[in-house]
């Protein structure tokens, strides 16, 4: 296994072991002792799945005070562009972010801390997403950026997105809360 770190610190890229044959394959998709031992320490109380077509965009999303969420996000089906944008305060990367792909014949995983807005793309003709959270989910703590914020200038790899109203209606990256704030 292995936990590779990125531009943004504590945003990092888990490579698992894949023991294929035959008969399909085998992994590890979570083992806490490794997760600590790679930099990764979160008590995960929630996991979630969904189910997207392709060009389906969902986020940015994040959450804020005791309800922040830290996740472990990976594709069991599929392939989507997966999107963590730093939002603290006094980061030297604040207002940038992490892509990456993230797809079933790779099984990679990204460890998203909470202090990031998280969103993905969905690249092939579905996507089956699956993340662990270390919170619980709560609608007053949610908090939304606009996908296509100018500042932000993500490429989501879509020409036609496809966005439910709320996300739509989400905020601008300029007008976002001090939620957030940088401790090194």
């Amino acid at each position: 296994m292995k936990f590779i770190k990125t531009e943004i610190e504590d945003v990092i890229i888990i490579e698992p072991d894949v023991y294929a044959d035959d008969r399909g394959y085998f992994l590890e998709s979570f083992n806490k002792t490794k997760y600590i031992a790679g930099g990764i320490i979160a008590d995960f109380v929630q996991d979630n799945i969904s189910k997207s077509v392709k060009n389906t965009v969902r986020g940015l999303h994040y959450q804020t005070g005791e309800f922040a969420q830290g996740k472990l996000c990976q594709v069991i089906i599929g392939k989507v562009l997966d999107i963590a944008v730093d939002i603290r305060f006094g980061s030297p990367t604040f207002g940038k972010y992490v892509s990456i792909e993230l797809n079933e014949e790779r099984h990679n995983q990204i460890w998203i801390p909470p202090g990031f807005a998280h969103g993905f793309s969905v690249l092939s003709d579905t996507a089956v997403f699956s993340y662990k959270c270390t919170s619980v989910y709560s609608k007053t703590h949610e908090r939304s950026i606009f996908y296509g914020d100018k500042d932000l200038k993500i490429d989501w790899k879509t020409d036609k997105p496809l966005v439910s109203d709320k996300d739509k209606l989400a905020g601008l990256f300029s007008d976002i809360g001090r939620d957030f704030e940088f401790r090194k």
